[in-house]
């Protein structure tokens, strides 16, 4: 029987992340698990229920309340909150704007890595899992990990496109590296690049050159073991 094996794939918003992680999952057979989308969904209930997102202690009081449940299928990853699902509602404005505030308060990512890795270890083949902390704090063991970058401004195009003119690309830009300084600098699981990571700039890259480098280092750690 083969060893499961673990991809930890980490960057900011904006370098593929998700298309590269999924794609991945899907063509090694893996699960898949996005981190970010758990943070999306604690704080879509936090500003469900009236919960001061500005405020640290009044995060803290009610972290360990909302069942958040995430599908490990990369071909339709689901995440219900209380039974209720929350796929649409978590990518929202709103949500993305306050994710950051409530993702630093210690208690909610205490809980978060609990589920996180609950989720990897009960993966039978292994999981690729996707986040800002996953190489550095919630699976530091993992058998690959992948750090993807790319420049600001591809980012912001890529994120803009996605958001289909909401926003322009200049106010996109703006947003993302205000919330990357703000991740960056969190006391409690900051983004990071772990030290054995491996650095994929994708700014010039297609998502298919991305999997393909993904895949390679996968099966070169798998020769490996």
């Amino acid at each position: 029987m083969s060893i499961p094996v673990i991809v930890a794939i980490d960057g900011p918003s904006g370098t593929g992340k998700s298309s590269t992680s999924r794609a991945v999952a899907a063509r090694l057979g893996l699960s898949y698990l996005d981190t970010g989308a758990q943070y999306r969904a604690i704080t879509w209930w936090m500003l469900s229920n009236g919960v001061d997102v500005n405020d640290p202690l009044a995060i803290a009081d009610q972290a360990g309340k909302p069942a958040i449940v995430a599908g490990t299928d990369p071909a339709a990853p689901a995440i219900t909150v209380d039974g209720v699902d929350a796929s649409g509602p978590i990518r929202t404005q709103e949500v993305t704007a306050a994710v950051s505030a409530v993702s630093a308060v210690p208690e909610v990512r205490t809980r978060m890595v609990e589920i996180q890795r609950a989720a990897a270890a009960s993966a039978p083949a292994g999981i690729v899992v996707e986040g800002r902390d996953i190489g550095t704090t919630v699976l530091p063991d993992a058998t690959v990990k992948i750090f993807l970058t790319a420049s600001p401004e591809v980012r912001a195009a890529r994120r803009s496109g996605e958001l289909k003119g909401a926003q322009s690309v200049a106010d996109t830009q703006a947003a993302l590296i205000r919330r990357d300084a703000a991740d960056s600098g969190r006391t409690t699981s900051p983004l990071a690049k772990a030290d054995d990571a491996v650095e994929v700039d994708t700014s010039e890259l297609s998502l298919e050159q991305v999997v393909e480098q993904v895949v390679a280092l996968v099966g070169e750690k798998r020769a490996a073991r």
